[in-house]
């Protein structure tokens, strides 16, 4: 049979006011009255219906019974102590394991670069990065945080945008360019090589969707018919930087490419922003420290990002 949850109240009282063989000592210790506390000790031994205590008006001593409760009682509440405080020192500083849930993307663009630094300033943590690229239940995965696309985000989420803003960039190799042509609307895609990607999560392939830069803002939705299906963003990369074809990928992720000239950029006015990665959490509330420190390590990058760096 289960115990009374008050009983746990009254046996911690009890501990205190043996402890310290003294009502008076054991109330200011507790910064409680004495009446209070002789209140709870009557209460206990009635509950248990053994004297646990011998008391007079100016001595005290344990009983046999409370002398064996309390043998007990000690090293149980030291642990419960111990444990309280490890808590407070796991909330003052970063320390612990960190489960991360996060899209293979995310994790190359905005934790694998600085996976180093991160570790190296906050020493006492671990990471633990699940890669997933369907949309994880964090809480019923026994996870404590995750990254997606603002579009992505469950809404009884806490989100934090990681990322500025960010649009989907069509592009190519020079030299498939020159091979084939510039397309100038979404169109004109028809007569290239797009190369697609399939979901691992859904099976599905990838559409490219765009908006026209008019003022009429019309949704155009094209399916990739190449030569070539990925299910790895990295491969379909190369893919692209050896001139197989065109590939849609997050600007973010080409724009060193872009950059050097290994990639270029088409269509880039019918590709509009879209909100970008989110770090998403059960609750702000009674935060961690160590999740605190992930997510104020993510917004300095956000940053840099935004910036270009």
């Amino acid at each position: 049979m289960p115990m009374e949850p008050s009983l746990v109240s009254s046996l911690t009282w009890f501990a205190h006011i043996a402890r310290n063989c003294s009502f008076t000592r054991a109330a200011t210790e507790m910064n409680v009255t004495r009446a209070a506390l002789s209140q709870q000790l009557k209460g206990l031994e009635q509950h248990l219906n053994v004297r646990l205590l011998n008391r007079t008006t100016r001595d005290m001593s344990l009983t046999e019974e409370g002398r064996r409760l309390l043998d007990v009682l000690q090293p149980a509440l030291t642990a419960i102590e111990q444990a309280v405080m490890a808590l407070d020192e796991l909330h003052d500083e970063p320390s612990g394991l960190i489960r991360l849930n996060s899209s293979r993307i995310a994790a190359q663009l905005l934790v694998e670069p600085h996976l180093g630094e991160f570790l190296a300033r906050y020493p006492k943590l671990r990471l633990e990065l699940i890669m997933d690229d369907g949309l994880s239940n964090i809480v019923a995965d026994g996870l404590d945080a995750g990254i997606r696309l603002g579009e992505s985000l469950d809404e009884h989420m806490v989100a934090v945008p990681i990322t500025p803003p960010l649009a989907m960039a069509i592009v190519g190799s020079p030299g498939y360019f020159m091979r084939h042509g510039v397309p100038d609307t979404p169109g004109d895609l028809m007569r290239h090589n797009c190369l697609a990607y399939r979901f691992t999560s859904s099976g599905t392939i990838d559409r490219w969707s765009f908006t026209s830069p008019d003022t009429e803002a019309r949704t155009v939705v094209f399916e990739p018919q190449g030569n070539a299906v990925f299910n790895d963003d990295e491969s379909m990369l190369r893919g692209a930087l050896q001139g197989v074809g065109l590939i849609q990928h997050i600007d973010l992720r080409v724009r060193r490419h872009l950059a050097d000239g290994s990639l270029v950029r088409v269509l880039a006015p019918w590709c509009r922003p879209f909100p970008g990665f989110f770090l998403y959490l059960p609750s702000r509330a009674q935060m961690p420290a160590r999740l605190r420190a992930l997510m104020d390590f993510l917004i300095e990058k956000r940053e840099l990002l935004a910036h270009g760096a």
